[in-house]
């Protein structure tokens, strides 16, 4: 059963911990990082039929290994067990202060790389060790040709990638956030217009990854209905400056109000609203908004 393979894996993630800390008693070598999650899973072991442990365990493990030219570097291995473990495999985040960053994430996809081949359901951390052990040293230098490339490319595609968001609102009265949204997009250089009222429309344009920011910070705030209705992206040539404001609508951001009229002051008028897209090349928005066709 389950119950049966949990308190098997749970056993076996004690006795390798138990065997770590005997064969390395000193906290700067093995630091057990979250007790609450261990004395949880000695909880769960013992009383067989306790609740299934919440958080996984944690660790650190530090590993002296030596460069060539004969001086120590330490490296610090992040391990988490997950529940299943060893069933599926222990979660390590090898660091150092002499990796740079694409050395280190070379080196993490490696070895778990190594797991993947070497550990099928066994214990593995003391295996993990000695691999850092052997193998770490030899990133500090390595001259990333390949994976500089994979990250001058990631830059590049975030920067090629030009994205208008068409997002609509049941309805925006609240001042708070009519000045989030514009003290928002001015931080991540988008444009676009926001419509007060109801409903609310809000647009805006610029880098996608600033678009993709913008979103995740208005939903969270509270509505009644909040929705990306349309959303278009482009992808640049070279994705510089000019060629980035080659693309806009919109010169910046900013809150338009047409003639409100209605018991409240507060409904828009949709026509000036069509005439207003119109005059940008975006009428063919207003349908989408609204399921009409503009007059």
């Amino acid at each position: 059963t389950t119950e049966m393979a949990n308190q098997e894996e749970a056993e076996i993630q004690i006795s390798e911990l138990d065997l770590l800390s005997s064969m390395f008693p000193y906290e700067e070598e093995f630091a057990v990082t979250d007790q609450l999650a261990l004395a949880e899973l000695k909880h769960y072991v013992e009383n067989e039929s306790a609740e299934v442990p919440s958080s996984k365990v944690q660790f650190v493990l530090n590993v002296k290994a030596e460069v060539p030219n004969a001086s120590m570097v330490e490296f610090s291995m992040a391990c988490a067990l997950p529940f299943k473990y060893p069933s599926v495999l222990p979660e390590i985040t090898v660091r150092s202060s002499l990796l740079s960053r694409s050395q280190q994430i070379l080196l993490n996809s490696d070895l778990k790389a190594y797991l993947m081949q070497n550990c099928h359901g066994e214990p593995c951390m003391l295996s993990a060790r000695e691999w850092v052990k052997d193998h770490a040293a030899a990133y500090i230098d390595k001259e990333l040709s390949s994976s500089s490339m994979t990250t001058s490319d990631a830059t590049q595609s975030e920067v090629t990638m030009f994205t208008r968001l068409w997002i609509y609102s049941h309805h925006i009265y609240n001042k708070q956030k009519r000045k989030n949204i514009i003290d928002w997009a001015k931080e991540l250089s988008l444009s676009g217009f926001c419509m007060p009222g109801k409903p609310g429309v809000v647009c805006v344009e610029g880098l996608q990854s600033s678009c993709e920011e913008f979103w995740s910070r208005i939903r969270r705030l509270t509505w009644k209905r909040i929705l990306i209705r349309h959303r278009e992206d482009v992808s640049l040539e070279g994705g510089g400056h000019a060629e980035i404001q080659n693309q806009r609508k919109f010169p910046t951001l900013e809150e338009k109000c047409f003639d409100a009229h209605g018991a409240r002051g507060n409904h828009m008028d949709l026509g000036q609203l069509y005439h207003f897209l119109e005059e940008k090349g975006c009428a063919d928005i207003f349908q989408m908004y609204f399921g009409v066709e503009g007059h």
